[in-house]
């Protein structure tokens, strides 16, 4: 059955192409992701690295307990990179997963925060947010095989249920329970599909942005829907078809901001130097864009396999407290096609919408976003 949904999500991503004409690549006032990327591409692949030389091999077991100093860990951003102290948050890894996956531990209390990031991101979206949610609960922001902090292995698979099953071997080495999921993009499917293998694990679910694909009758209809109007996935079926995909999003650190205004961010004044450099330092090497290019192209390929949970798990989770919050200008994930299904599964959840604020809404709209999700905490 997961397979055949696979499958079903691939012909409906796909089957827009066919309707679709012009250019799906648009500039916002920057050059476009496919021209900005091909004045830098290297044809040679000189100077790329093999991310294999940054895995441990046969290294300490590295958890909640270990400190950074004690793993000889070399990956794209330090372990110490603070970017001009925005990220002020002490590095922990897990090999639990199988490679060193990084995320940051900080607060204390009976309620657990897990935070999920999507693509191309990693916790550091969540930096404005944190520290104030950890004046309430126990916050842990994971960076994802292949983003932020965490390494790049080049023997893994970088589908959705890759992300999942190191999800939930991080969750099983910290022993995490009474989790309140908050979740962006695809966080969204790897915490659901966290939900659908350990349901009782799980005391919230808060979706920003983020769609929750838990067995609904109509998922492929909205995904089909939504890519219909999605410049972002329109552009990975079409990079896919034409062979560039790798080479286009294997520039990252050079495309960065053309990749993140294709998705739909509102808020120009948010745009450093800093900010930038935070978000394209995961991805110096084409090697090291592997997470990236897996989520796109598992989409294309139709590789991604959904949660589809027992009925007894379905109603488990549907009576846990739930809320969402959506960022109304997000060009990639619409709220009309994916909110829906959220109702669905929580029919009496609330729903916040922002109007002034786009796909990476924790970045657009910081203060609603922390008091939202305070709010809940404190009212569930």
């Amino acid at each position: 059955m997961r397979h055949l949904i696979a499958q079903r999500l691939l012909l409906s991503f796909l089957v827009p192409l066919f309707f679709y004409s012009g250019s799906v690549v648009q500039s916002f006032g920057q050059e476009s992701l496919v021209t900005d990327t091909f004045k830098k591409v290297d044809k040679s692949g000189a100077g790329y690295i093999n991310p294999t030389n940054l895995l441990i091999h046969g290294g300490p077991i590295v958890n909640a307990q270990t400190q950074v100093s004690e793993i000889d860990l070399v990956s794209a951003v330090a372990a110490d990179e603070t970017f001009k102290g925005t990220w002020p948050f002490q590095a922990h890894y897990s090999t639990a997963p199988g490679f060193p996956m990084h995320y940051i531990d900080e607060g204390s209390g009976t309620e657990t925060f897990l935070l999920l990031h999507g693509e191309p991101t990693w916790g550091y979206l969540f930096r404005q947010q944190i520290p104030r949610w950890a004046e309430h609960a126990r916050v842990i922001a994971v960076d994802h095989m292949g983003f932020g902090k965490s390494a790049t292995p080049a023997d893994r698979t970088y589908w959705l249920q890759d992300h999942v099953d190191n999800i939930e071997a991080l969750v099983l080495d910290l022993n995490l329970s009474d989790l309140t999921l908050v979740m962006h993009d695809f966080g969204g499917p790897v915490g659901m599909g966290l939900a659908a293998r350990r349901p009782q694990r799980i005391k919230r679910i808060v979706s920003i942005n983020a769609p929750l694909p838990f067995g609904q009758p109509d998922l492929v209809d909205r995904v089909t829907a939504n890519a219909g109007v999605s410049p972002w996935f329109q552009w990975i079926a079409k990079a896919e078809s034409q062979g560039i995909l790798e080479e286009v999003l294997g520039h990252l650190d050079y495309n960065i901001l053309s990749t993140l205004k294709l998705n739909g961010f509102v808020d120009n004044d948010i745009v450093s130097d800093t900010w930038i450099n935070a978000y394209r330092a995961p991805f110096p090497t084409l090697n090291e864009t592997a997470g990236a290019i897996g989520w796109a192209k598992g989409f294309a390929l139709g590789m991604h396999q959904f949660a589809e949970p027992e009925p007894e798990v379905k109603s488990i989770i549907a009576q846990i407290p739930a809320m969402a919050i959506w960022g109304e200008q997000d060009r990639t994930l619409h709220a009309e096609h994916f909110l829906p299904l959220f109702t669905q599964l929580f029919p009496e959840a609330p729903i916040h919408r922002l109007r002034h604020a786009g796909h990476y809404s924790p970045e657009d709209a910081p203060v609603d976003i922390t008091r939202l999700v305070l709010n809940f905490l404190q009212s569930n």
